[in-house]
């Protein structure tokens, strides 16, 4: 196993290049890159199996047939989406085409939005978010922080990359308003189906009537098929029509097409993978609550930000988890605005975690026999029933919510007086080192009542 691969950029090595330096039939878990383990499911992956011959063969659709179709699918009017290679690859051309001179981004934040615009020359005003407060971004800070510097653009990302902090609607909407003199605001929502604090929280509806935001989402991400290579934006027409003529015909490939034709028939399996993912992020999260000395941030995506003890070094970490346990994390010493000492892990099902705790209490020097009873003892009751033919069987259940969940005493910064007062299911990120994060209130009420999935998509709120 060659570690140096870990060592050659800002950016994790890719899987292929990391299976490349391993010996041949080594099971990683895989803790560094978001994907989505329950989507798509096992029958999807067949049917794309069987038509992979054609769809190797033959030349795609124009990207406008593939984005009209993915337009449909979403309930979009087609002139107000555009799709390309990945959504890196809408980064680029927006800083080419839309980014004259400068630009604002919190950090730490996802790394493209700092170094693509540091690579063409652009200032890059950098808007730090500090661990005392839990990375929470201030909208009233972040304003005065552009308006004294002139920036002409600003980005976020929500959920935040790497910390998975979320900014609510009206927050995100205030700040697009506040900043409706500027070239261009950009919201990357490259993880917000993940988001289940708030039943509406994407802002691409309201951004369509702005003409200064765009919204970009990424496919990969939300499906767990980073090897497609598919993300698009959402924006006013005419500026989508900007930025749409000059991205090439046929940028999109013929399996980015297969998917998106086949999503329509499939979007309940998809909504049911976001469930079972909430539930193993509130479980994941709650066992790492236990492993003494660590600080683990609240998150809305489908990764969780911890803080080591201290004296440990992430870097050190992840090759021994990789090099002992076959588990890979991503260390976030080479992200601006954080250090080694932070790890970002991907959400992944009990299994995997098992096999994540052995791993951190063996580095730590903790002798515990069963880290994950020792976490949630008890075990938890089964929830396969009701799952849709061909998911993977779920181990365990949620434990029961008990009064020791702590109660949301505050909501977010106060909003000004044309916005709605902040809701008392939010929690400040600033009051990070609770023993258990909220969640959404429908994942309060699936714990409490212990119903299946299926059970309780219905009546989860849209």
């Amino acid at each position: 196993m060659d570690l140096g691969v870990f060592r050659q950029g800002n950016h994790s090595p890719s899987f292929a290049a990391l299976n490349r330096s391993m010996d041949d039939g080594a099971n990683v878990a895989d803790f560094c890159i978001p994907c989505n383990p329950y989507f798509p499911t096992p029958d999807m992956f067949g049917q794309l199996s069987a038509q992979l011959e054609s769809i190797l063969k033959y030349y795609p659709s124009d990207a406008n047939t593939i984005a009209g179709q993915l337009a449909s699918v979403l309930g979009l009017p087609p002139q107000t989406i555009v799709m390309a290679n990945g959504s890196t690859e809408l980064i680029t051309w927006i800083d080419h085409l839309m980014i004259k001179e400068s630009i604002a981004i919190p950090v730490p934040t996802f790394g493209r939005w700092t170094d693509q615009p540091l690579e063409t020359g652009k200032r890059v005003d950098m808007f730090r978010l500090h661990e005392e407060t839990g990375f929470h971004l201030d909208v009233d800070q972040y304003v005065h922080f552009i308006r004294s510097r002139g920036t002409r653009v600003a980005v976020i990302c929500n959920p935040n990359n790497p910390d998975g902090g979320f900014l609510p609607h009206r927050e995100v909407i205030r700040l697009m308003d506040s900043l409706a003199d500027l070239d261009l605001v950009i919201i990357d929502e490259s993880f917000i189906d993940f988001v289940d604090d708030e039943s509406v929280a994407s802002v691409a509806q309201e951004a369509m009537l702005r003409s200064n935001v765009l919204v970009l989402k990424s496919l990969g991400k939300n499906f767990g098929l980073h090897g497609i290579r598919f993300g698009y934006v959402i924006g006013n027409p005419a500026l989508v029509h900007d930025l749409r003529r000059f991205l090439p015909k046929w940028n999109l490939n013929s399996l980015a097409e297969a998917v998106v034709f086949m999503l329509r028939d499939h979007m309940d399996s998809y909504r049911i993978s976001l469930q079972l993912l909430a539930r193993d992020r509130y479980e994941m999260t709650a066992e790492l609550h236990q492993v003494p000395g660590m600080i683990v941030y609240p998150s809305q995506a489908n990764f969780v930000l911890v803080k080591l003890p201290p004296g440990a070094d992430g870097g050190l970490l992840r090759d021994y988890l990789l090099a002992q346990h076959g588990v890979l994390v991503r260390e976030c010493g080479n992200k601006l605005g954080i250090t080694s000492q932070f790890v970002r892990l991907v959400v992944r099902p009990r299994a995997d975690v098992q096999r994540l705790l052995t791993g951190l209490y063996g580095y730590l020097g903790i002798r515990m026999d069963n880290p994950l009873e020792a976490a949630l003892p008890g075990g938890y009751p089964p929830i396969e029933a009701g799952l849709p033919s061909g998911y993977p069987q779920v181990s365990s259940g949620y434990p029961a919510v008990t009064s020791g969940y702590p109660e949301v005493t505050s909501g977010y910064p106060a909003a000004s007086s044309s916005y709605p007062a902040a809701s008392s299911e939010y929690v400040r990120r600033d009051e990070f080192t609770q023993p258990v994060p909220i969640e959404g209130a429908w994942v309060a009420e699936a714990l409490r009542s212990q119903r299946t999935p299926a059970e309780l998509l219905a009546e989860r709120p849209r």
